[in-house]
């Protein structure tokens, strides 16, 4: 996580006090396991595929996307001081029915303002064989959450990096949508790169911003364990961990403005034709 927040530009924010604290961010995952970095970050958890009370993460993705964003032990994520509640909604295998992902994002609709939820991280796409009235309904909910006061951010999906790659949710106007900034650069990654890419169908830029998401070092579901995990699922929590950072700074900022925020703190790089650029984290609390 060092790597990822020098890529990024966090470094005068942590200086200046800006953890995350006391923001809420809710996860809709594979769920979380109480990893000793992670632990005192949990706050909630519901789970929509077994019904168990319980934390716990089967599968490994959710405890790696928690990491990410709020690890606060011997790994420190984005906003080590924000709380997480963690919404399972997929299973052992990362997929699940897309059913379990309504109910959930209609228990976040329900519940926002009593539990203070700011930013909802997304890091999955449509699963194979959704409904296309599943679809529609997914997409409307994230975003009567958006017009709601709820920051939504979503993975582009590793589908790219050809034209009209990013994946559902992702194409949608009302949220943030994050691709990968170094899927084309490291050891070991395909000829080209993963990122999904715009535009959309409705001619909308897609992804919006980008951030860090290959070999990403965070939470294993075992023991203290670490592992390692590349994606633009790996991005998305590097997204919202920044934006927990804008907010606590800020905390009347709606998501309309933390959008506007994000694109003119963005850092464009040279050869980039995609997205408005890559995710600054000073250059952001300098704006909020």
């Amino acid at each position: 996580m060092n790597r990822v927040k020098q890529l990024v530009h966090a470094e005068n924010v942590y200086r200046m006090g800006y953890t995350g604290k006391n923001i809420r961010v809710v996860t809709l995952d594979t769920g979380v396991y109480l990893h000793p970095d992670l632990r005192q970050n949990v706050v909630g958890f519901l789970d929509f595929v077994a019904m168990k009370r319980a934390c716990y993460d089967d599968n490994g993705h959710g405890t790696h996307v928690g990491g990410i964003l709020c690890a606060n032990g011997r790994m420190k994520g984005m906003a080590p001081q924000a709380q997480l509640i963690a919404l399972k909604v997929l299973g052992k295998d990362g997929g699940g029915q897309t059913e379990r992902v309504i109910r959930g994002l209609q228990w976040v609709l329900a519940h926002h303002k009593e539990l203070g939820i700011r930013i909802l991280n997304f890091s999955v796409g449509f699963l194979p064989g959704a409904l296309d009235r599943e679809q529609k309904q997914i997409m409307e909910l994230l975003e009567q959450l958006g017009d709601d006061g709820v920051t939504v951010v979503t993975a582009a999906g590793n589908n790219g990096p050809g034209a009209g790659t990013v994946t559902a949710p992702g194409i949608s106007r009302k949220v943030i949508t994050v691709g990968a900034s170094d899927d084309r650069s490291s050891p070991g990654e395909r000829r080209g790169g993963y990122s999904g890419s715009g535009p959309t169908g409705c001619c909308i830029m897609k992804p919006e911003i980008l951030a860090p998401g290959t070999n990403i070092v965070s939470l294993d579901h075992h023991g203290a364990l670490y592992s390692r995990k590349s994606g633009t699922s790996m991005a998305t929590p590097v997204v919202c961990g920044a934006l927990a950072l804008a907010l606590q700074k800020n905390p009347k900022l709606r998501p309309e403005e933390l959008k506007l925020k994000l694109y003119e703190s963005a850092r464009k790089e040279t050869g980039m034709s995609m997205a408005w650029g890559v995710l600054d984290v000073d250059n952001l609390l300098a704006l909020v």
